[in-house]
Protein backbone atom coordinates (compact mmCIF):
# COMPACT_ATOMS: atom_id res chain seq x y z
CA UNK A 1 0.00 0.00 0.00
CA UNK A 2 1.13 3.56 -0.65
CA UNK A 3 1.14 6.30 2.00
CA UNK A 4 -2.18 8.14 1.88
CA UNK A 5 -3.23 11.07 4.01
CA UNK A 6 -4.77 10.19 7.36
CA UNK A 7 -8.40 10.43 6.17
CA UNK A 8 -7.68 8.02 3.34
CA UNK A 9 -5.69 5.70 5.59
CA UNK A 10 -8.56 5.58 8.09
CA UNK A 11 -11.16 4.93 5.36
CA UNK A 12 -8.95 2.27 3.80
CA UNK A 13 -8.69 0.29 7.03
CA UNK A 14 -12.32 0.86 8.03
CA UNK A 15 -13.61 -0.51 4.72
CA UNK A 16 -11.38 -3.57 4.90
CA UNK A 17 -12.71 -4.40 8.37
CA UNK A 18 -16.36 -3.62 7.64
CA UNK A 19 -18.78 -6.57 7.25
CA UNK A 20 -21.01 -6.74 4.19
CA UNK A 21 -23.47 -9.26 2.72
CA UNK A 22 -21.86 -12.05 0.72
CA UNK A 23 -24.43 -11.32 -2.01
CA UNK A 24 -22.44 -8.16 -2.85
CA UNK A 25 -19.33 -10.10 -3.83
CA UNK A 26 -20.31 -11.17 -7.39
CA UNK A 27 -21.23 -7.59 -8.32
CA UNK A 28 -18.09 -6.17 -6.70
CA UNK A 29 -15.91 -8.70 -8.51
CA UNK A 30 -17.63 -7.82 -11.78
CA UNK A 31 -17.00 -4.10 -11.19
CA UNK A 32 -13.29 -4.47 -10.41
CA UNK A 33 -12.30 -7.36 -12.66
CA UNK A 34 -14.74 -7.35 -15.61
CA UNK A 35 -15.88 -3.75 -15.98
CA UNK A 36 -12.77 -1.83 -14.89
CA UNK A 37 -10.20 -4.59 -15.55
CA UNK A 38 -7.98 -3.26 -12.76
CA UNK A 39 -4.39 -4.41 -13.11
CA UNK A 40 -2.25 -5.15 -10.06
CA UNK A 41 0.25 -2.52 -11.24
CA UNK A 42 -2.37 0.26 -11.22
CA UNK A 43 -3.61 2.69 -8.57
CA UNK A 44 -7.30 3.23 -7.73
CA UNK A 45 -9.19 6.03 -5.93
CA UNK A 46 -12.31 4.71 -4.16
CA UNK A 47 -14.82 7.40 -3.10
CA UNK A 48 -17.83 6.58 -0.94
CA UNK A 49 -20.03 7.87 1.87
CA UNK A 50 -21.31 6.48 5.15
CA UNK A 51 -24.57 5.18 3.70
CA UNK A 52 -22.86 3.31 0.88
CA UNK A 53 -19.90 2.08 2.94
CA UNK A 54 -20.94 -1.62 3.03
CA UNK A 55 -21.02 -1.68 -0.78
CA UNK A 56 -17.68 0.14 -0.87
CA UNK A 57 -16.36 -2.47 1.57
CA UNK A 58 -17.15 -5.21 -0.95
CA UNK A 59 -15.30 -3.22 -3.61
CA UNK A 60 -12.40 -2.68 -1.21
CA UNK A 61 -12.08 -6.43 -0.64
CA UNK A 62 -11.86 -6.97 -4.40
CA UNK A 63 -9.20 -4.25 -4.72
CA UNK A 64 -7.22 -5.80 -1.88
CA UNK A 65 -7.46 -9.24 -3.49
CA UNK A 66 -6.34 -7.72 -6.79
CA UNK A 67 -3.10 -6.49 -5.21
CA UNK A 68 -3.28 -2.99 -6.67
CA UNK A 69 -2.56 0.20 -4.75
CA UNK A 70 -5.70 2.02 -3.68
CA UNK A 71 -6.79 4.89 -1.48
CA UNK A 72 -10.29 5.35 -0.06
CA UNK A 73 -12.26 8.42 0.99
CA UNK A 74 -15.54 8.74 2.92
CA UNK A 75 -17.04 12.10 1.95
CA UNK A 76 -18.56 12.95 5.34
CA UNK A 77 -15.09 12.66 6.90
CA UNK A 78 -13.88 15.41 4.57
CA UNK A 79 -16.65 18.00 4.10
CA UNK A 80 -20.27 18.80 5.03
CA UNK A 81 -23.01 17.35 2.82
CA UNK A 82 -24.42 18.34 0.44
CA UNK A 83 -21.01 19.02 -1.08
CA UNK A 84 -20.31 22.48 -2.44
CA UNK A 85 -17.06 21.23 -4.02
CA UNK A 86 -15.40 17.85 -4.29
CA UNK A 87 -12.82 17.75 -1.44
CA UNK A 88 -9.37 18.73 -2.63
CA UNK A 89 -7.63 15.65 -1.29
CA UNK A 90 -9.95 13.43 -3.33
CA UNK A 91 -9.16 15.34 -6.51
CA UNK A 92 -5.45 15.35 -5.65
CA UNK A 93 -5.44 11.59 -5.16
CA UNK A 94 -7.14 11.08 -8.51
CA UNK A 95 -4.30 12.95 -10.19
CA UNK A 96 -2.06 9.94 -9.61
CA UNK A 97 -4.63 7.18 -10.17
CA UNK A 98 -5.39 5.09 -13.23
CA UNK A 99 -8.90 4.16 -12.07
CA UNK A 100 -11.56 5.77 -9.88
CA UNK A 101 -14.79 4.46 -8.35
CA UNK A 102 -17.53 6.77 -7.06
CA UNK A 103 -20.01 4.76 -4.93
CA UNK A 104 -22.09 7.43 -3.18
CA UNK A 105 -25.70 8.39 -2.40
CA UNK A 106 -25.80 11.86 -3.92
CA UNK A 107 -27.66 14.78 -2.43
CA UNK A 108 -29.46 17.72 -3.98
CA UNK A 109 -27.26 20.39 -5.61
CA UNK A 110 -24.12 18.23 -5.65
CA UNK A 111 -23.83 18.05 -9.44
CA UNK A 112 -21.09 20.71 -9.45
CA UNK A 113 -18.87 18.57 -7.20
CA UNK A 114 -19.37 15.52 -9.42
CA UNK A 115 -18.49 17.58 -12.48
CA UNK A 116 -15.25 18.62 -10.76
CA UNK A 117 -14.46 14.95 -10.29
CA UNK A 118 -15.30 13.95 -13.86
CA UNK A 119 -13.22 16.87 -15.16
CA UNK A 120 -10.18 15.12 -13.71
CA UNK A 121 -11.38 11.80 -15.15
CA UNK A 122 -11.86 13.28 -18.63
CA UNK A 123 -8.62 15.24 -18.64
CA UNK A 124 -6.51 12.31 -17.48
CA UNK A 125 -8.54 9.74 -19.44
CA UNK A 126 -9.06 7.57 -16.39
CA UNK A 127 -11.25 4.48 -16.27
CA UNK A 128 -14.01 5.65 -13.94
CA UNK A 129 -16.98 3.72 -12.50
CA UNK A 130 -19.82 6.09 -11.61
CA UNK A 131 -21.97 4.18 -9.07
CA UNK A 132 -24.26 7.05 -8.10
CA UNK A 133 -27.01 5.95 -5.68
CA UNK A 134 -25.92 2.33 -5.85
CA UNK A 135 -28.02 0.14 -3.55
CA UNK A 136 -27.93 -3.43 -2.23
CA UNK A 137 -30.70 -4.30 -4.71
CA UNK A 138 -28.65 -3.03 -7.65
CA UNK A 139 -25.56 -4.90 -6.44
CA UNK A 140 -27.64 -8.09 -6.54
CA UNK A 141 -29.48 -7.33 -9.82
CA UNK A 142 -27.98 -5.01 -12.45
CA UNK A 143 -24.40 -5.58 -11.29
CA UNK A 144 -24.82 -9.33 -11.85
CA UNK A 145 -25.48 -8.92 -15.57
CA UNK A 146 -23.20 -10.65 -18.07
CA UNK A 147 -21.45 -7.47 -19.16
CA UNK A 148 -19.67 -9.20 -22.03
CA UNK A 149 -23.10 -10.14 -23.42
CA UNK A 150 -24.39 -6.62 -22.79
CA UNK A 151 -21.34 -5.25 -24.61
CA UNK A 152 -21.94 -7.47 -27.65
CA UNK A 153 -25.56 -6.31 -27.91
CA UNK A 154 -24.53 -2.68 -27.40
CA UNK A 155 -21.96 -2.95 -30.19
CA UNK A 156 -24.56 -4.28 -32.64
CA UNK A 157 -27.09 -1.58 -31.75
CA UNK A 158 -24.59 1.26 -31.88
CA UNK A 159 -23.34 0.19 -35.31
CA UNK A 160 -26.90 0.59 -36.59
CA UNK A 161 -27.43 3.86 -34.70
CA UNK A 162 -24.26 5.47 -36.06
CA UNK A 163 -25.58 5.03 -39.60
CA UNK A 164 -29.10 6.21 -38.78
CA UNK A 165 -30.83 9.39 -39.87
CA UNK A 166 -33.75 8.91 -37.47
CA UNK A 167 -34.81 6.82 -34.50
CA UNK A 168 -38.52 6.50 -33.76
CA UNK A 169 -40.01 5.12 -30.54
CA UNK A 170 -43.59 4.35 -29.57
CA UNK A 171 -45.35 2.70 -26.64
CA UNK A 172 -48.89 1.53 -25.94
CA UNK A 173 -48.97 4.16 -23.16
CA UNK A 174 -48.80 6.96 -25.71
CA UNK A 175 -45.15 7.72 -26.42
CA UNK A 176 -44.48 8.65 -30.03
CA UNK A 177 -41.21 10.47 -30.59
CA UNK A 178 -38.87 10.84 -33.52
CA UNK A 179 -35.24 11.79 -33.04
CA UNK A 180 -33.37 13.19 -36.02
CA UNK A 181 -29.67 12.53 -35.67
CA UNK A 182 -26.90 15.09 -36.06
CA UNK A 183 -24.00 13.42 -37.92
CA UNK A 184 -21.59 15.78 -36.17
CA UNK A 185 -22.48 14.28 -32.78
CA UNK A 186 -21.01 10.98 -31.63
CA UNK A 187 -22.83 7.91 -30.35
CA UNK A 188 -21.17 6.42 -27.26
CA UNK A 189 -21.38 2.99 -25.66
CA UNK A 190 -21.35 2.55 -21.89
CA UNK A 191 -22.02 -1.15 -21.73
CA UNK A 192 -20.31 -1.78 -18.41
CA UNK A 193 -16.95 -2.47 -20.06
CA UNK A 194 -15.26 0.80 -19.13
CA UNK A 195 -12.43 2.26 -21.19
CA UNK A 196 -10.29 5.36 -21.06
CA UNK A 197 -12.37 6.85 -23.87
CA UNK A 198 -15.53 7.32 -21.77
CA UNK A 199 -16.18 6.83 -18.08
CA UNK A 200 -19.29 4.82 -17.38
CA UNK A 201 -22.06 4.27 -14.90
CA UNK A 202 -22.21 0.90 -13.18
CA UNK A 203 -24.26 -1.06 -13.72
CA UNK A 204 -23.66 -0.33 -17.40
CA UNK A 205 -25.80 -1.02 -20.40
CA UNK A 206 -26.70 1.82 -22.76
CA UNK A 207 -25.73 3.64 -25.91
CA UNK A 208 -26.37 7.36 -26.20
CA UNK A 209 -25.83 10.50 -28.21
CA UNK A 210 -26.94 14.10 -28.29
CA UNK A 211 -29.77 14.18 -30.83
CA UNK A 212 -30.04 16.74 -33.57
CA UNK A 213 -33.71 17.26 -32.79
CA UNK A 214 -36.48 15.39 -30.98
CA UNK A 215 -40.19 15.93 -31.56
CA UNK A 216 -43.28 14.22 -30.17
CA UNK A 217 -44.75 12.92 -26.94
CA UNK A 218 -42.76 11.02 -24.32
CA UNK A 219 -44.78 9.23 -21.62
CA UNK A 220 -42.66 8.72 -18.53
CA UNK A 221 -44.28 5.63 -17.02
CA UNK A 222 -40.97 4.37 -15.62
CA UNK A 223 -39.05 6.92 -13.52
CA UNK A 224 -37.57 10.41 -13.57
CA UNK A 225 -33.97 10.96 -12.54
CA UNK A 226 -31.84 12.91 -10.09
CA UNK A 227 -33.36 13.51 -6.63
CA UNK A 228 -36.88 13.32 -8.07
CA UNK A 229 -36.42 9.58 -8.54
CA UNK A 230 -36.26 8.81 -4.84
CA UNK A 231 -39.04 11.28 -4.14
CA UNK A 232 -41.63 10.07 -6.66
CA UNK A 233 -40.58 6.48 -7.40
CA UNK A 234 -42.34 4.38 -10.03
CA UNK A 235 -44.68 6.37 -12.25
CA UNK A 236 -46.74 3.79 -14.14
CA UNK A 237 -49.87 4.58 -12.10
CA UNK A 238 -49.53 8.36 -12.69
CA UNK A 239 -47.20 9.00 -15.64
CA UNK A 240 -45.53 12.28 -16.54
CA UNK A 241 -46.38 13.22 -20.13
CA UNK A 242 -43.86 15.48 -21.85
CA UNK A 243 -44.57 17.26 -25.13
CA UNK A 244 -41.35 18.01 -27.02
CA UNK A 245 -41.07 20.45 -29.92
CA UNK A 246 -37.82 21.28 -31.70
CA UNK A 247 -35.84 19.55 -28.97
CA UNK A 248 -37.33 21.52 -26.07
CA UNK A 249 -40.09 20.84 -23.56
CA UNK A 250 -43.26 22.48 -24.80
CA UNK A 251 -45.62 21.21 -22.09
CA UNK A 252 -45.88 18.70 -19.23
CA UNK A 253 -48.92 16.94 -17.83
CA UNK A 254 -49.50 14.55 -14.94
CA UNK A 255 -52.23 13.64 -12.50
CA UNK A 256 -49.47 14.10 -9.93
CA UNK A 257 -49.32 17.89 -9.97
CA UNK A 258 -46.44 18.01 -7.49
CA UNK A 259 -44.32 15.84 -9.79
CA UNK A 260 -45.24 17.98 -12.77
CA UNK A 261 -44.33 21.21 -10.96
CA UNK A 262 -41.05 19.86 -9.55
CA UNK A 263 -40.00 18.53 -12.95
CA UNK A 264 -40.95 21.77 -14.69
CA UNK A 265 -38.93 23.81 -12.18
CA UNK A 266 -35.91 21.51 -12.54
CA UNK A 267 -36.00 21.69 -16.35
CA UNK A 268 -36.18 25.48 -16.29
CA UNK A 269 -33.13 26.08 -14.11
CA UNK A 270 -31.09 27.61 -16.93
CA UNK A 271 -31.58 28.38 -20.62
CA UNK A 272 -30.80 24.82 -21.74
CA UNK A 273 -32.31 22.79 -18.88
CA UNK A 274 -35.39 22.05 -21.01
CA UNK A 275 -33.36 20.95 -24.06
CA UNK A 276 -32.94 17.27 -24.97
CA UNK A 277 -29.25 16.66 -24.31
CA UNK A 278 -29.24 12.88 -24.37
CA UNK A 279 -31.03 10.27 -26.45
CA UNK A 280 -30.28 6.73 -25.30
CA UNK A 281 -31.13 3.06 -25.70
CA UNK A 282 -30.82 0.87 -22.60
CA UNK A 283 -29.15 -2.49 -23.26
CA UNK A 284 -28.67 -4.23 -19.89
CA UNK A 285 -30.20 -7.65 -20.49
CA UNK A 286 -29.87 -8.44 -16.78
CA UNK A 287 -32.49 -5.79 -15.90
CA UNK A 288 -36.10 -6.88 -16.46
CA UNK A 289 -38.03 -4.27 -14.46
CA UNK A 290 -37.68 -0.72 -13.17
CA UNK A 291 -37.04 -0.31 -9.45
CA UNK A 292 -37.21 3.44 -8.83
CA UNK A 293 -33.46 4.05 -9.03
CA UNK A 294 -32.20 5.83 -12.14
CA UNK A 295 -28.73 4.27 -11.95
CA UNK A 296 -30.21 0.90 -12.88
CA UNK A 297 -33.45 2.00 -14.49
CA UNK A 298 -31.79 3.96 -17.31
CA UNK A 299 -30.13 0.67 -18.36
CA UNK A 300 -33.54 -1.03 -18.64
CA UNK A 301 -33.96 -2.15 -22.27
CA UNK A 302 -35.78 0.63 -24.11
CA UNK A 303 -35.51 4.37 -24.67
CA UNK A 304 -34.62 7.04 -22.18
CA UNK A 305 -33.87 10.67 -22.82
CA UNK A 306 -32.38 13.39 -20.66
CA UNK A 307 -32.95 17.12 -20.58
CA UNK A 308 -29.99 19.40 -19.93
CA UNK A 309 -26.24 18.85 -20.11
CA UNK A 310 -25.39 16.95 -23.33
CA UNK A 311 -21.95 15.72 -22.18
CA UNK A 312 -20.49 17.69 -25.07
CA UNK A 313 -16.94 16.70 -24.20
CA UNK A 314 -17.90 13.23 -25.44
CA UNK A 315 -20.76 13.72 -27.92
CA UNK A 316 -19.42 16.87 -29.57
CA UNK A 317 -22.43 19.02 -28.67
CA UNK A 318 -21.40 22.64 -28.36
CA UNK A 319 -23.93 23.82 -25.77
CA UNK A 320 -24.08 23.36 -22.00
CA UNK A 321 -26.49 23.16 -19.08
CA UNK A 322 -25.86 23.04 -15.34
CA UNK A 323 -28.59 20.38 -14.99
CA UNK A 324 -29.23 16.88 -16.36
CA UNK A 325 -32.32 14.78 -15.67
CA UNK A 326 -33.21 11.44 -17.26
CA UNK A 327 -36.71 10.13 -17.95
CA UNK A 328 -37.45 6.44 -18.54
CA UNK A 329 -40.38 4.82 -20.27
CA UNK A 330 -41.57 1.20 -20.52
CA UNK A 331 -42.19 -1.40 -23.24
CA UNK A 332 -40.98 0.35 -26.37
CA UNK A 333 -41.16 -0.32 -30.05
CA UNK A 334 -38.01 1.14 -31.61
CA UNK A 335 -37.15 1.73 -35.24
CA UNK A 336 -33.64 2.72 -36.35
CA UNK A 337 -34.50 4.27 -39.70
CA UNK A 338 -36.88 1.61 -41.08
CA UNK A 339 -35.56 -1.37 -39.08
CA UNK A 340 -37.62 -2.49 -36.09
CA UNK A 341 -35.04 -3.42 -33.42
CA UNK A 342 -37.38 -3.71 -30.41
CA UNK A 343 -41.00 -4.80 -30.10
CA UNK A 344 -42.91 -4.29 -26.85
CA UNK A 345 -39.68 -4.00 -24.86
CA UNK A 346 -37.92 -7.03 -26.36
CA UNK A 347 -34.87 -6.67 -28.57
CA UNK A 348 -35.12 -8.27 -32.01
CA UNK A 349 -31.33 -8.07 -32.38
CA UNK A 350 -29.38 -11.09 -31.14
CA UNK A 351 -26.32 -10.25 -29.01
Amino acid sequence: MNHPASASFSAHNALLSMPFPADFTPGAHSAVSTCLRVDAAEKVTLITDRTTAPIAASLAQELAANGCRWNAFVLEDLAPRPLVDMPGNVLADMESSDVSIFAVQVQRNELRSRMQMTEVVNRRRMRHAHMVNITPQIMCEGMRADFHLVDRLSRKIIEKARRARTVRATTAAGTDITATMNPEYKWLKTSGIISRDKWGNLPGGEIFTTPGEVNGTFVVDGVVGDYLCARFGLLEAAPLIIEIKANRIDACHSDNQELRDEFWAYTHTDENSDRVGEFAIGTNLGVDHVIGNILQDEKFPGIHIAFGNPYGEHTGATWYSSTHIDVVGLRFNIWIDDELIMRDGKFLVEP
